[in-house]
Order: structure tokens, then C-alpha cells, then sequence
């Protein structure tokens, strides 16, 4: 079988590499793919927002299937446009991406249909966010409504944090159209859980749950990234969590969107909030979460290929989803001074061995070496018996990987081991 895999990121390398553990994959075409993916598919230089690039290409090509990962090219309607020309796809049609799309939608869909989730205001309107403002309680959570790299999202701890959101979001387009609508949210406090599920439309079944870090400091400090690194599972969802969230949360959220005439296939990411008084969604997303992919792929027992054709024909009721037993954790090297400004350009060296367990993220192959290319450059990702050794061994690996102005957080898992303390 070929498959195409569009994307380019750390995300696409681990479904990749998940991909061609099933013996029927014979090639992986990448659009755009990077560096680094090059070493275990064919890239091709074409943006994952290039549609009409990716259908050409497509029709150029002997494609069997094609799995749509980012967020952006799922709601430009990637999958629609490639299923109209006969190749089925993994991954959400535009209409039902409209869930991660607009923050808009997730909440009107939540409210309308009982899914528990924080109280919220939308604007479209700056003068009425921030009249808003002058009497919501503090702190406050500060949405853009659409897509923006995961960085859309202020938690405003005083009133005047929070008017500068809006001003930055709304009057001065920092997330461009995304930020012209606004959610404003009340601010919840408890552990943060992501779930990443496999679903046709009909049938939910998530993967081991697990536990982003979002922040780009030591302790859960400085700006919001893309995510820092992850561990998997989580130990705050625990066995009766996760009935609780099926029973009012994942299934009720398939089911509103079906009655919505928005099907939702492929894998959908539950971004969840354990609170004093139970779950709650803070986000959807409508794909796999980077750098999430990088520890519950490997921790995922059933052929990946196998899971993604049952979402596409809607047989997965009849399709394990089996999780293997221990512990995975995934450490983000990064650039200096990502997610602002820093630099590019530097030689990466990987040892051999270490290649295997390595995500590529931002690097470009040039003159037979490779180069940084983004502010998160790669993620290694570690799977053992426990959750101290996948850490040992990831941070052992991070240390033999060197170049310039690299930045690695040192606590990755820390809240987790804490936290299986205490219980």
C-alpha cells in the first residue's frame, strides 16, 4: 500500500513511523514532510495547505490512502477534496473540523447539548468585550475563535491582561482573521488531561491519556508553546474519570455531531479539565495533539493503519484498540528563545542509535546535513516499564543530541510523578 501523509512536523514523523510497522506499507509520501521525515518516507515540497497541490500530486501518484494530520489543511477541507477524487482518507471533512475550526462552534455545540464545559461569552464586537470585561471575574481565559498554532489562548490573571487580549486579538489582529471573534471563558482550576480517540462517526475509542507542558519554562512558567514535551498516561484520569468522560463527554460529543449533520471521522482530541466538581472540555481539537502523538503511538498495541481504515469505513466497533502497559515520555528540544524569536540554521548531530526514537519537527536537510528550521526542533520519546525509566531515557538520549541554542525544559513529568505520589 502507498500511503500519502499530509503534514510536516513532529506529529507526521511518529505517525509515519507508526504507520510502517504494518508489513502492506510499502511507501509513505510526505507533503510537505521535513528533514528528518525524509529518513523514513518520500518528501515532496508541498505545503499542507496546498490543496489543489496535494489533489494533483494525489492524482499524479499511486495513492492508496491518505492520512490529513494538521488542523489547518482539515478545516481548508483536505479530506473532502481528496475522498472527491476516489481515495479515502483518515481524518475529518471540513464541516465537522468546524469543531476545532471555531472555538465559536465547540462552545455553542457544548452548551446546546450538555456537555460540561466552562461558561462563556462570544464576542465578534471589541466594544462589547471589553464592556464585558469590566465585571467578569478574574482571572479569565481570552479565546481567538479560530486556528493559531495553539497560541490563541490568554489566561488573564488581572482585568487589564485581559483587556490587552482582547485589544491584541480583535484591534490589532495578532492571530489575523482567527482572532476577530473572541470567546471569553470563566477560568477553571484543576489537573489538565488530554485524550486523543479514535472514532467513525458512531463508535469512540480513545487512546491512554496523557499529560501535555504547555508552558516554554521550568514549572509551568513563561509563554504558551506548542507544547514543551508529554508523558503518558496521565495519573489523573483515572478509571472512574474516564467512565465519567465517556458517558458525558465523548460520546455525547459524537452524538451532537451527528444530529449536527457533521459526522466527525478520524481521531478526535479531547482536551479535559479534571475540576473540583468533575471533567470538563477546554478544547477540542480535530486530530492527533503534538507532541501527544509522540508518546501514545508508541504506547498504542493495535496496528495504527488497521485503526485509521475502520474510522474511514465505519467498522470500529469490530476493530481493537489495545494500549500496550507502561509508561512513554516525549522531551522537546527546542530553539532558544522559541516561541518569540530565535535562530536557525544549525547542524544537528543524532546518533545512530538514538534515531529511532527521535520525532523531527522544524530541520531541513541541506548539503547532505541537517539543519534547524523552527523553534521546536525535535522530541525524543522514550517508552519502559515506568514512568521514571521513560524519563531516564529520554532525557539520557536528549543529552546525546547537540546544536546551538538548544533548549530543553528539566522537569517534563514532574507533576505526574507528584502527582502518582499522592494517590
Amino acid at each position: 500500500m502507498n500511503i500519502l501523509v499530509v503534514g510536516g512536523g513532529g506529529r507526521e514523523h511518529a505517525i509515519i513511523r507508526k504507520l510502517k510497522e504494518n508489513p502492506e506499507v510499502s511507501a509513505v509520501y510526505a507533503l510537505p514532510g521535513n528533514g528528518g521525515i525524509a529518513r523514513d518516507a518520500e518528501c515532496f515540497d508541498i505545503a499542507a495547505t496546498d490543496i489543489d497541490g496535494i489533489v494533483s500530486f494525489a492524482k499524479a501518484h499511486p495513492v492508496d490512502y491518505a492520512v490529513v494530520a494538521p488542523d489547518d489543511p482539515l478545516v481548508l477541507g483536505c479530506v473532502d477534496a481528496l475522498e472527491a477524487i476516489g481515495i479515502p482518507c483518515f481524518g475529518p471533512r471540513a464541516n465537522a473540523a468546524i469543531i476545532e475550526g471555531s472555538k465559536a462552534f465547540a462552545k455553542r455545540l457544548m452548551k446546546q447539548y450538555g456537555i460540561p464545559t466552562a461558561a462563556f461569552e462570544t464576542f465578534d464586537d471589541p466594544a462589547q468585550a471589553l464592556a464585558y470585561l469590566e465585571t467578569a471575574p478574574v482571572p479569565i481565559v481570552v479565546k481567538a475563535d479560530g486556528l493559531a498554532l495553539g497560541k490563541g489562548v490568554i489566561i488573564a490573571q488581572t482585568r487589564d491582561e485581559a483587556r490587552q487580549a482582547v485589544v491584541d486579538m480583535m484591534e490589532h489582529g495578532k492571530f489575523g482573521r482567527s482572532g476577530k471573534t473572541v470567546v471569553i471563558e470563566e477560568y477553571l482550576t484543576g489537573p489538565e488531561v488530554s485524550v486523543l480517540a479514535f472514532t467513525d462517526g458512531e463508535t469512540v475509542k480513545p487512546m491512554v491519556s496523557s499529560m501535555d507542558h504547555k508552558r516554554a519554562g521550568e514549572n509551568d512558567t513563561g509563554l504558551n508553546t506548542g507544547g514543551m514535551g508529554t508523558v503518558a498516561p496521565n495519573p489523573y484520569y483515572t478509571d472512574a474519570v474516564a467512565d465519567t468522560c465517556m458517558r458525558e463527554i465523548f460520546l455525547p460529543t459524537i452524538r451532537a455531531m451527528k444530529a449536527e449533520g457533521r459526522p466527525f471521522k478520524g481521531c478526535l482530541y479531547f482536551g479535559l479539565m479534571i475540576t473540583p466538581a468533575g471533567p470538563r472540555v477546554i478544547e477540542y481539537n480535530c486530530r492527533f495533539g503534538d507532541p501527544e502523538t509522540q508518546v501514545v503511538l508508541p504506547l498504542l498495541d493495535s496496528d495504527l493503519l488497521t485503526v485509521m481504515q475502520a474510522t474511514t469505513r465505519g467498522t470500529l466497533a469490530d476493530t481493537p484498540v489495545v494500549s500496550k502497559r507502561g509508561a512513554a515520555a516525549c522531551v522537546i528540544m527546542a530553539s532558544e528563545g522559541y516561541p518569540l524569536h530565535y535562530e536557525k540554521g544549525f547542524e544537528i548531530s543524532i546518533p545512530e542509535d538514538v534515531w529511532p526514537h527521535v520525532s523531527v519537527a522544524g530541520a531541513k536537510e541541506q548539503d547532505g546535513k541537517l539543519l534547524t528550521s523552527g523553534g521546536r526542533v525535535l522530541g525524543v520519546a522514550a517508552v519502559r516499564g515506568t514512568l521514571e525509566e521513560a524519563l531516564q531515557s529520554a532525557y539520557s538520549m536528549v543529552s546525546r543530541i547537540h546544536f546551538d541554542h538548544a533548549y530543553v525544559r528539566g522537569d517534563i513529568g514532574r507533576r505526574a510523578l507528584q502527582a502518582r505520589e499522592k494517590q
